[in-house]
């Protein structure tokens, strides 16, 4: 044993202080925090001569194993000794887990090429499963749609002859790259655009108006006297309007039958519309999967809603624009319009693009209004109007996601619209405006179609917004040079273009000389009765109706 002596200090810790010769009286002491560990300050039950060396010490280890870390006073490392205690609760048991189930199907010992062969299986049956949905999905919205009864945009005669069928999978395929245009006449006049506009929000909307003091023109391309003129001079082989080109460059898109009288005179080719044809009219929700009710006079019907669309479309183009008599004027007048008449604000251009050696086709585009830019310069614009009618057929309320979520309303519209938006954008980059303004305006209240308000208006660059929806130039040319290239090989007489209702085809039909002159639509109505706004008493039982309405609903909801 070893024997050493311990001297008592009655009056504290350590040694007395009289012991001044003590040996420990000048020994180092080791400060220490609360969160240091402590070791042992002396162990009795060790063995100071161990049969072999353990620990860093070995044989030679003090008895006084001091953890501070000082070499001054031989301290061991016994770290291996301590412990920390945790106070988290212990995990619990993997069994007891949601997933428990499958992790232990991922755990089970399989071969390799057995488990390559059960994830191939596994992708193959949610493939087969997601075909399957998918398939089922297009069924039923193809017998939805159906069902709203999609009719031919014009009867179908047994006397005509069907001379070819074009499924539209051929025209994704086309392409074709034309040069810049040419201007050859200018006419009209237009207004510049009111920029406070801009600034409309849903919290400070700003009320539709109607003018009916101006007049809106919808003239055939046989009928505009300035392509018969042009026509007379050869300046070009085919002729045609904006709207009929991008109707035939964005058929693709189309799900509404359309049609497209093609006249071949001489070796002229005249690409017309009929009096009163869909074209004439813009279409809402074609695009969409929810179908729209089936009674013509249900104010949320197809062709209802293509009517009340064109009257809102001419009404905003000519509400945003500055009403102060100051507007450009172009070479010649609007062609059209009468001395007694106030033309609306619209410019038309006539350009010529050249498609081959021996081709080349003139059109007759429409600008909306004018803007001064940031350099003093002018720039041209299109102005078209989006209107929301109920949101529950669109599933996104425009009074609460245009200013927050302004990307999800256009990606809906993009959805349920595809057509129409492309038609417009088409039409932009057909007339070379520099920016097309587009405005959303929906219902005052949804069952209200009279009354409208402005949620918001923005701006685009006609190009970059047919890269954002995907609209390829050169394919919606293509499309075009095919048709042209098959009308020419006909022989001189009057043919029709007929988008089939229920199929993505188009067909070709002859048909006699004086077909649609008696204009055997279905339900023909005159242009004017089309876009023509309500009148006053409508208007004014319209609108009590809809506070009738209103009444009825506020006390339901305080019910």
């Amino acid at each position: 044993m070893v024997s050493f002596d311990v001297p008592y200090n009655p009056d504290g810790w350590g040694p007395p202080e009289a012991l001044e010769s003590h040996h420990l009286r000048h020994a180092p002491y080791a400060p220490f925090s609360k969160a240091d560990k402590l070791g042992r300050i002396a162990d009795w039950t060790r063995n100071p001569f161990p049969s072999r060396p353990s620990g860093r010490g070995g044989a030679d280890a003090s008895v006084f194993d001091l953890a501070f870390g000082d070499d001054s006073l031989g301290a061991a490392d016994d770290d291996s000794s301590f412990r920390l205690v945790d106070g988290r609760p212990a995990p619990r048991h993997p069994r007891f887990g949601p997933r428990w189930r499958f992790q232990q199907q991922r755990q089970l010992p399989q071969r390799k090429d057995e488990e390559v062969e059960a994830r191939r299986r596994e992708a193959e049956k949610e493939r087969q499963r997601r075909d399957r949905l998918y398939n089922q999905n297009r069924a039923g919205a193809g017998q939805r749609r159906e069902a709203a009864a999609f009719r031919s945009s014009v009867d179908i005669q047994p006397e005509w002859a069907m001379l070819d069928q074009i499924p539209f999978s051929t025209f994704s395929k086309l392409s074709y790259a034309v040069g810049e245009p040419e201007d050859i006449v200018a006419c009209g006049a237009v207004e510049f655009y009111d920029r406070s506009y801009d600034r409309v929000n849903p919290k400070s909307d700003r009320k539709l108006e109607r003018f009916k003091n101006r007049t809106f023109f919808k003239v055939t391309t046989t009928d505009d006297p300035v392509i018969r003129r042009l026509a007379n001079e050869d300046k070009a082989t085919v002729f045609a309007t904006d709207t009929i080109l991008a109707a035939l460059m964005c058929s693709p898109r189309s799900v509404y039958s359309w049609d497209i009288v093609v006249q071949r005179v001489g070796n002229k080719l005249f690409f017309d519309k009929r009096d009163g044809s869909q074209l004439d009219l813009l279409s809402v929700n074609e695009t969409s999967q929810e179908p729209l009710p089936e009674a013509k006079e249900d104010i949320n019907s197809a062709y209802s809603l293509s009517v009340e669309a064109a009257y809102v479309n001419q009404n905003f183009s000519q509400q945003v624009l500055v009403r102060d008599g100051n507007r450009i004027a172009f070479e010649e007048p609007n062609p059209f319009a009468s001395e007694s008449e106030e033309p609306a604000s619209v410019a038309y251009r006539y350009r010529r693009w050249k498609l081959d050696e021996n081709i080349s086709l003139v059109a007759r585009c429409e600008v909306h209004g004018a803007m001064v830019d940031t350099k003093g310069g002018r720039s041209l614009l299109t102005i078209n109007a989006l209107n929301e009618f109920d949101p529950k057929y669109s599933g996104v309320d425009w009074r609460q996601k245009l200013e927050t979520q302004r990307g999800a309303v256009l990606a809906t519209e993009l959805k349920n619209n595809a057509n129409k938006l492309a038609r417009w954008t088409a039409q932009a980059l057909l007339s070379g405006a520099d920016i097309m303004k587009l405005g959303y305006v929906s219902r005052a209240h949804p069952r209200d179609h009279f009354n409208h308000v402005i949620l918001s208006v923005q701006g685009y660059k006609p190009r970059e917004f047919a890269m954002q929806i995907n609209l390829n130039t050169s394919n919606m040319w293509g499309i075009v040079k095919s048709i042209v290239d098959l009308c020419l090989k006909l022989n001189e007489g009057k043919y029709v273009l007929v988008k089939d209702p229920s199929k993505p085809q188009v067909r070709l039909y002859e048909v006699p000389a004086d077909a649609f002159e008696n204009d055997y639509v279905e339900e023909p109505l005159p242009e004017e009765e089309q876009v023509q706004p309500p009148t006053e008493e409508e208007s004014n039982a319209a609108s009590a109706a809809v506070a009738a309405s209103r009444d009825a609903e506020e006390k339901d909801a305080d019910v």
